[in-house]
């Protein structure tokens, strides 16, 4: 039975029954519980999928006073019937369809399997029995609103409304200058950012299908917006700028620790924006402060250390967190160089594990948190960013690896991210495949982690029942691979893209052989995309996007090439309009799903790569 349907999440339990169960125009949808208006968008969202895929218009009551056959589907909330209580039990036999679940958040669940099934055997349907839940309680996608790319509200709510059905639970909009604060509008003028109305609107709209919206912005590194402003630059802890692990920044990067305005900044911030929300948790970054010591703060981290200094300021955000009755989230990457100084974190704030290699220490550090007693999230990737087309094969070891090792000591989250560094170029389908199949391992990872990944993504996000959107999408992630040069958190395609003719030419590792086969590679895999057949009402979107991915690998290879003046006859002048062409629809595709905001930014490293062929 669990081959019959192709489920996001697989349920860790079906038991399939004998017979089928024919779906009767004359049906009721029954909501048996003390609050049955708790259970009233369910029942709405399942009345829809019915009269779509089953061609039957059950009308929504309430209570028990009803004769038995008058009933096709009953949603039932019984305390103490689940183990857990986000688990579900569903039951479909001849005589009707029941969801049961000790509270409304498992019955939403449940009817997100039943819909998956309603829709690939609707009607009769197939006699069965589920017993489900999760294995992370808490299960979330973060998406970068920051570098550059901020989503229109129709594009949150629908990928909103695709994570619910993936049985997501938490979405973190990753902040660094892209809302709207009244005190600061300097910040922000230029991104179109999320404002007040706009988050409170999402909040609603998360809580309904229940999903957490996190508050998320960075407070500590990663204030570079803030920073290269008159009125915030004083408090950077490098104003003019600094030595980092990816080269020298010309401009200020992380709040110097010890200026009280850097706390005082953070209390106008966190006084601002965390109202709009109704969850009791905020992710305060924290992560990458790769110049602390460097300016301002060099006598303090001379005399007590980096790790102190660090530690410090982060438990003077957390007091101000604890003080608005918020539970602090961060970025585990720096207190993990200082292990001696883990046990010193309050237990009661999350640590958030990040790491988007394959080969992540997930196990190791997992241990560290887990013999102090800390609760924490792993956090993997979806490999979208530094790529164009994504890195299939590391998202999915990534994504497996976080999920393992995160029961293995006992991780309390699993959070997928999803970055825009260096201009956001990756359009938001992209991301798909780790968003799908991450949120299959957090649910349950033994009945998801062998799932066939480029047939789940194409029904579920592509809605393609021939599986070769998913393959498609899959196969053109793993393009990073043909030239046999791997970077890690990039592609060399995309810094072909991104880099100098100079500096390409100072790649010594870098064979035009293998370049050329990856166009045929990016050929071959396209070549099938004729044969898609997606019903979402954005197919024709879709292609647009995914064409011009293709067409920004091909070009990345064709620069290489003619950079290398190999064997490729491509002249420069083709080239010139090949990037022309490339920046008129990255416009198109970017406006389709995003706002205005950051579009200059994103374009600008394009029209680099453009004039060098001046």
């Amino acid at each position: 039975m669990s081959q019959a349907f192709i489920l996001l999440p697989t349920p860790r339990r079906i038991t399939a029954l004998a017979g089928t169960a024919t779906l009767h125009a004359d049906r009721l949808i029954t909501l048996d519980s003390s609050d049955p208006q708790a259970l009233f968008f369910t029942a709405k969202n399942l009345q829809q999928a019915l009269r779509t895929h089953a061609a039957v218009d059950w009308s929504i009551v309430a209570g028990t006073a009803l004769a038995a056959e008058q009933i096709g589907l009953r949603l039932s909330v019984v305390p103490g019937s689940t183990s857990h209580p986000q688990g579900y039990r569903l039951i479909i036999t001849a005589k009707g369809i029941s969801i049961i679940s000790a509270t409304p958040t498992g019955l939403f669940y449940g009817s997100q399997t039943f819909i998956q099934i309603l829709s690939q055997q609707p009607n009769p349907l197939p006699c069965l029995h589920i017993d489900d839940w999760p294995d992370f309680d808490q299960r979330g996608v973060m998406l970068d609103i920051s570098r550059d790319k901020v989503p229109t509200m129709a594009t949150l709510f629908d990928l909103v409304d695709r994570l619910a059905a993936w049985k997501i639970n938490q979405l973190q909009l990753y902040t660094e200058h892209t809302f709207a604060y009244r005190n600061h509008p300097e910040v922000w003028a230029n991104a179109s950012p999320m404002t007040g109305q706009e988050i409170l609107k999402l909040d609603a709209y998360c809580r309904e299908r229940f999903i957490e919206l996190v508050p998320n912005q960075n407070t500590f590194g990663h204030m570079r917006r803030w920073l290269t402003h008159p009125r915030y630059r004083p408090l950077a802890e490098c104003p003019d700028g600094c030595d980092t692990e990816w080269g020298y920044f010309d401009e200020p990067f992380t709040l110097c620790p010890s200026d009280p305005g850097s706390i005082e900044l953070i209390r106008t911030l966190m006084d601002e924006l965390l109202p709009h929300f109704s969850s009791r948790q905020f992710n305060i970054g924290g992560d990458e402060t790769v110049d602390l010591g460097q300016g301002r703060s060099r006598e303090a981290v001379a005399e007590r250390g980096k790790g102190r200094v660090y530690l410090d300021f982060l438990l003077k955000i957390y007091r101000e967190v604890k003080a608005r009755g918020r539970t602090m989230q961060f970025w585990g990457d720096i207190i993990m160089a200082y292990p001696d100084l883990v046990p010193e974190l309050p237990r009661d704030s999350i640590v958030m594990e990040w790491g988007y290699e394959a080969d992540h220490p997930f196990d190791e550090h997992g241990a560290k948190f887990a013999e102090a007693g800390l609760p924490y999230y792993v956090c993997p990737g979806t490999s979208g960013w530094n790529t164009i087309a994504g890195r299939t094969t590391n998202a999915i070891e990534n994504l497996r690896s976080a999920a393992a090792n995160g029961l293995k000591h006992g991780a309390i989250g699993y959070l997928i991210t999803d970055w825009g560094d260096n201009g956001h170029w990756q359009p938001l389908p992209v991301s798909y495949l780790g968003f799908g199949y991450g949120a299959a391992l957090a649910w349950a990872y033994e009945a998801n982690h062998d799932h066939d990944v480029a047939r789940l993504i194409s029904r579920h996000a592509f809605e393609d029942t021939t599986g070769t959107w998913g393959r498609v999408a899959a196969d053109l992630g793993d393009a990073y691979l043909q030239p046999d040069l791997l970077i890690d958190n990039n592609s060399i395609l995309f810094k072909l893209l991104q880099e100098t003719p100079q500096e390409i030419t100072a790649r010594t590792d870098l064979r035009p052989e293998k370049l050329c086969e990856t166009l045929a590679y990016v050929n071959q895999v396209m070549a099938d995309l004729s044969q898609v057949h997606s019903t979402r009402p954005d197919a024709d979107l879709l292609q647009r996007e995914f064409q011009w991915v293709a067409a920004m690998l091909r070009h990345a290879c064709r620069r290489g090439l003619w950079i290398l003046d190999n064997t490729d006859t491509t002249p420069r002048h083709q080239l010139a309009q090949e990037a022309a062409d490339l920046l008129a629809e990255h416009r198109f595709i970017w406006l389709a799903r995003n706002r205005s905001g950051g579009l200059a930014d994103s374009q600008a490293r394009l029209e680099k790569m453009r004039r060098d062929y001046e």
